[in-house]
């Protein structure tokens, strides 16, 4: 399974959060202001190897 994080709202939110794309792991690659942006809203899209490739996905609120 790969993952992949996809539809930020605010879309400065691809620029401090990331997702490991083996693990699912979401990380902070930047500091966050609560009073620049109080919440950012994402998806992690969870896709298999197989034939056809399968996938899902969940919506993410961080709240800062």
């Amino acid at each position: 399974v790969t993952y992949k994080a996809t539809n930020f709202f605010p879309a400065s939110g691809r620029d401090v959060i990331s997702v490991n794309p083996q693990t699912g792991e979401i990380r902070l690659t930047g500091a966050l202001d609560s009073e620049e942006v109080s919440m950012f809203d994402f998806r992690i899209e969870a896709r298999d190897k197989g034939t056809p490739s399968l996938s899902g996905h969940c919506k993410v609120l961080l709240e800062v």
